[in-house]
């Protein structure tokens, strides 16, 4: 088999500008004008936080540094939660017990959400009515009476900006890859692999306070499980990625490895079924971290999302990894008119084995903002960018988002806040995610293909009662 050739200078100019035509429309996401961001430091969005825990702490460690927000109450059953947080953001916020306490304070403007999931619907519902701003952690809610009732309420709440966090929405890399797939890179894109794979994942903590409680995302009174918790996000980059919904869901769970006492799954498989024969696999195991994607450069989680033309591999990271991604162009790609061809009459079957011989491609970099050429550029930095996309191309270095999408996140609840503008995660967006979650969680049940228009006829008057979930 042959060797892929090492790229030149000149391929190197051929590659910007190739993946340009997505890097060029990220540059104007990546952030309000300036002048924008200044009115809104002056007349920072008053907020309070319900749920201090684990992820309530995170993200006012990352609301600590934006200045057109300002924390004036926080709200937790726990006094260590409640002294953890008041020490991550400083300042002196109101501490309050119960979040209907917090609602009721006329200072605060705008609510987050960062409670167990099973209690995500009452408080964002109780938010909305008090007529605050809600950003709420997903999944958005956690029953199917929850999805009907939400939708209805927000709705009726035009003015009140309601957001979910699925921050990969609020990535550059991410949306350059959505660009890259309408210009058409990536030809008819119809299959996505996502995986969250961890090793051993969550423990069990034994012998604190409010045991169960403490462990709530292994129990499932309180939890969607690794569904939920995981596949949320991927689920949603999938049905972003393919522009459309799935129609059905199957799956395969387990509890094989965790045996201390949690009742969700610690192992799940799932594959959704989307219109025009797209699929979605996702999968969650608890012994191991390796993800294949970019060369193995990062662990746990990722998405690879192929098309005719080409693959992207990509993923979110953490705080101390930025989102990267690369994308490979298929070896013998169809061309327009056999692709063409095979939509207007389907290919006759042909017995036997087909070996298609071809070399691999070399992975090239989704280009942001920082590498493209804008013309501009003095003699040294034209070299350097040449640099780059060069060591990009060899695997040395792996293109890498500057800001954290979970601050470019934060930032956009607060723009839209004072602005009125709909988040990129909005109520629809988080709704479907949560349909999906539970649909999911249905099938792993029932042990059997679940359609997503049967989420219609649950949770509403009359319903029959959903069957109690395996263990």
């Amino acid at each position: 088999m042959a060797e892929p050739k090492e790229i030149t200078r000149r391929d190197a100019i051929k590659t910007a500008g190739a993946v340009a035509v997505a890097g060029a429309a990220i540059t104007k996401l990546e952030g309000a004008p300036a002048i924008l961001k200044a009115r809104a430091a002056a007349d920072p969005v008053k907020y309070g936080m319900v749920g201090t825990g684990s992820r309530g702490t995170y993200l006012l460690k990352h609301l600590k540094g934006i200045d057109t927000g300002a924390c004036v109450a926080i709200c937790d059953i726990s006094d260590d939660a409640l002294d953890k947080a008041q020490k991550t953001i400083g300042g002196n916020p109101r501490r309050y017990k119960d979040y209907r306490e917090l609602l009721s304070d006329k200072e605060v403007e705008a609510v987050f959400v960062t409670t167990p999931l099973f209690a995500h619907f009452p408080v964002t519902r109780d938010a909305l009515e008090a007529g605050k701003h809600v950003f709420c952690e997903k999944s958005l809610v956690f029953k199917p009476e929850e999805v009907h009732a939400l939708k209805a309420l927000a709705h009726s709440k035009p003015k009140q900006v309601l957001q979910v966090g699925l921050q990969r929405r609020y990535s550059a890399m991410y949306q350059a890859a959505r660009q890259m797939i309408e210009k058409g890179l990536l030809g008819e894109v119809g299959f996505v692999q996502a995986q969250w794979h961890r090793n051993p994942g969550w423990k069990m903590k034994k012998g604190v306070p409010n045991e169960r409680m403490a462990n709530w995302r292994l129990f499932r009174e309180y939890s969607g499980g690794l569904v939920a918790e995981l596949a949320s996000h991927q689920i949603d980059v999938a049905d972003w990625m393919l522009g459309m919904t799935p129609e059905a869901v199957m799956g395969l769970g387990a509890l094989d490895y965790m045996k201390d006492g949690r009742d969700i799954f610690d192992n799940v498989q799932l594959i959704y079924k989307y219109p025009k024969g797209r699929r979605l696999v996702w999968t969650s195991v608890p012994c191991s971290t390796h993800w294949p994607g970019v060369g193995g450069a990062r662990t746990e989680m990722g998405e690879i999302i192929e098309g005719t033309h080409g693959t992207i591999h990509i993923t979110i990271g953490d705080d101390n990894n930025r989102p990267i991604g690369m994308w490979f162009r298929e070896p013998n790609p169809p061309s327009k008119a056999e692709e063409a061809k095979k939509a207007a009459k389907k290919e006759e079957f042909k017995a036997g084995a087909t070996m298609v011989a071809a070399a691999g491609s070399r992975p090239l970099p989704i280009l942001l903002s920082k590498d493209l050429m804008t013309g501009k550029e003095s003699f040294l930095e034209k070299e350097l960018k040449y640099a780059r996309l060069w060591l990009y191309q060899k695997g040395i270095l792996v293109p890498e988002e500057e800001k954290n999408p979970v601050d470019t996140a934060l930032e956009a609840f607060f723009h839209d806040t004072r602005t009125g503008g709909r988040p990129k995660a909005d109520l629809e967006i988080g709704l479907q995610d949560s349909i999906a979650v539970i649909l999911s969680n249905l099938a792993l049940d029932e042990g059997r293909m679940v359609y997503f228009n049967e989420i219609e006829n649950m949770g509403k008057p009359g319903a029959p009662a959903r069957p109690a979930r395996r263990g």
